[in-house]
């Protein structure tokens, strides 16, 4: 027996924040940053949600890799307001943040620092519920049941994980992801495109993540170049939004692998935003897989109009299409093109390489690598060669 999760209700389209105006409540507490708040989006929401009568309350003091100490903060300011409502608007931190803080105010019991394993009951939705509002498009968190929250002291990203809180509901209004500048669109766009593809290999892949899977990469291939070139591009920026959701589903339900494994631990390293972190290393872990799973991968280069007369050939042509993808969009394809200097990175290769096998999404990947398969990974992704091992 299987179980697929998704968040209760999805609102999408032009003018989706509306819907807020409808939500029965006494009192709101939103979840952002200082950005996405100087961006007026705060006050949008803020409004819809007093229409329907709510009291609203803003913390909005969390950062790109939000921490411990801003999780308690934000819980101690909740407990104050006493909110039936929270809502987690921004990026993928804030999200998880959002739900974070939520876990911590029906909880006041859990450490911060500490989570139940995934199966057991945390008892959630006694005091609140949650609504995630995306205003990037590419985490996913929307409709996902993980949090990644950021160890400051240890430079480590910590994997939280359970299905209560996947939000009750998800907002995806495209207006939101309009402001995005090009590197942040090409960034987060590449963390959905390893969302989607990494679903489709994993261990806990299943019949509805596989739709989802193939319809997100098919879309992302074709709407993120266009929402890269134009942030004015509507319709793209649109595609672009629901495909994120489309590729958050389908991981969160078959789980990611281990380009964000080894993204998680290179991104707390040296302070590389999550999608470029994942995006990088994300062709180097298809090579590695391909012993394993060449013909998932194949199946995925078929659905993106790729011709092969085999598998491998598949498997290679789709490395050349996700690499051409990232230089249309201006990303990356080594660490070292990151102007990341080979001495720092060499001295951390171990705690990159046991950081990443940590990770629980290596056990969930089509092939589990050991540290010194991660140690050789990683020197692939500083260097660009190829993965033959």
């Amino acid at each position: 027996m299987s179980q697929f999760t998704t968040t209760r209700i999805i609102v999408y389209g032009e003018g989706a924040i509306e819907y807020l105006e409808t939500v029965e409540g006494k009192r709101a507490f939103i979840v952002t940053d200082k950005i996405v708040h100087k961006l007026g989006f705060v006050e949008k929401v803020a409004n819809h949600l007093k229409e329907a009568g709510m009291e609203v309350k803003v913390f909005d003091e969390v950062e790109p890799e939000p921490s411990f100490e801003t999780l308690t903060e934000g819980a101690e300011l909740a407990r104050k307001h006493d909110p039936d409502w929270f809502i987690g608007l921004g990026g993928g931190s804030c999200m998880d943040s959002a739900k974070r803080i939520w876990v911590l105010y029906e909880r006041p019991d859990i450490d911060v620092k500490t989570m139940p394993t995934p199966l057991e009951k945390l008892g959630l939705r006694k005091k609140a519920r949650l609504i995630c509002i995306p205003t990037t498009s590419g985490t996913g968190s929307e409709v996902t049941w993980g949090m990644v929250i950021t160890d400051a002291k240890e430079n480590r990203k910590m994997e939280f994980a359970s299905q209560e809180v996947v939000p009750d509901i998800a907002i995806l209004d495209p207006e939101l992801p309009a402001s995005m500048p090009p590197s942040l669109t090409a960034d987060t766009g590449l963390d959905a495109l390893a969302h989607a593809i990494e679903a489709y290999v994993a261990q806990f892949k299943n019949d509805f993540s596989d739709v989802l899977a193939t319809g997100a990469t098919r879309m992302i291939f074709e709407y993120l170049p266009r929402a890269y070139r134009d942030p004015k591009d509507k319709e793209a920026r649109e595609k672009m939004h629901y495909a994120a959701t489309m590729a958050g589903l389908a991981m969160s339900n078959a789980t990611a692998c281990i380009a964000h494994a080894m993204g998680h631990s290179f991104g707390a390293i040296f302070h590389i935003p999550h999608g470029r972190a994942v995006g990088v290393f994300h062709p180097y872990t298809i090579q590695y897989n391909a012993k394993e799973a060449m013909g998932k991968y194949a199946k995925i280069a078929k659905a993106i109009g790729i011709e092969a007369k085999t598998d491998e050939e598949a498997v290679k042509k789709l490395v050349i299409a996700i690499k051409d993808l990232m230089k249309k969009i201006g990303e990356p394809l080594t660490v070292r093109e990151m102007g990341i200097k080979w001495e720092d990175y060499e001295k951390n290769l171990d705690g990159l390489a046991k950081r990443a096998r940590e990770s629980g999404a290596t056990f969930m990947n089509p092939r589990v690598p050991e540290e010194e398969d991660y140690r050789k990974l990683f020197i692939c992704g500083f260097k660009g060669e190829k993965v033959d091992f």
